[in-house]
């Protein structure tokens, strides 16, 4: 079929997901094309068309059997179906769901997950300290950073260590300074411990600040909001482990 047939001839089948494509402004994107643009396979798409995930097909023009153009909207919508099932680990059900009632939350929130990210890696950046660097201000062992990066603890580049990774240094410094060494059992793996306990804290507090901020704030005062209230996590967090280190050992005396 030549362009001009298809300029002037309606779409056989009109109907449901079918329109003369005169009625559109162009003619939309091939599959291929739609691939290449969102960056999901034509595969993938087929599957979200079916399992009805870019809406009920309203907006596709199919010429024949085996050719339709899509709506060029449809490029953000794939990224973003793409994003929540990636990186947010929804599953299709529920991404449908939430698309359905009320898509702009949805992209609220990757927007906000997008710019909290980039804060903090623009702090962490600011701090960075080259590996002589912290050679020279910390009493580290190299075998001690070498295996802290071999445990994922620290994760520097080729431009040294961000911010919390010096952070991290500092505190284990202080540590051996004050007595936790290898001779007495106080080892690197030790820091394993804590991001184990972390992990599953620190996803639910990303939950719950994603839910609560996005769009309800616009995304610079959100992206503020987290930021100011950094410190006094730390703060919090080292307070309540006092208060329950303090409680256990008290139950563990009461026992003896």
């Amino acid at each position: 079929m030549s362009a001009g047939e298809t300029q002037t001839r309606p779409a056989r089948g009109e109907g449901r997901g079918e329109r003369n494509r005169d009625e559109r402004n162009g003619p939309g994107l091939r599959m291929s094309e739609l691939a290449r643009a969102s960056g999901v396979s034509a595969g993938t798409i087929k599957h979200y068309l079916r399992e009805g995930l870019l809406g009920d097909g309203a907006g596709v023009v199919r010429t024949s059997r085996n050719m339709a153009y899509y709506p060029p909207d449809f490029v953000e919508r794939l990224r973003l179906i793409k994003r929540l099932q990636e990186e947010r680990f929804m599953p299709l059900r529920l991404i449908k769901e939430t698309l359905e009632s009320d898509p702009e939350r949805a992209r609220a929130i990757v927007e906000l997950e997008d710019r909290i990210l980039d804060s903090a890696i623009n702090a962490r950046e600011a701090g960075r300290a080259s590996r002589a660097e912290v050679r020279r201000r910390y009493e580290l062992p190299a075998n001690v950073l070498a295996r802290l990066e071999e445990l994922g603890v620290l994760t520097p580049n080729g431009r040294g260590y961000d911010a919390d990774d010096v952070a991290i240094i500092e505190a284990l410094g202080r540590f051996r300074a004050g007595g936790y060494d290898e001779q007495l059992g106080f080892t690197v793996y030790d820091t394993l411990r804590y991001r184990e306990a972390l992990e599953p804290l620190v996803a639910e507090e990303v939950g719950v600040l994603l839910e609560r901020l996005a769009g309800e704030v616009d995304a610079d005062r959100a992206v503020a909001i987290i930021a100011s209230g950094a410190q006094p996590l730390r703060d919090l967090l080292g307070a309540m482990h006092s208060k329950l280190l303090l409680e256990r050992l008290r139950r563990v005396r009461g026992a003896a």
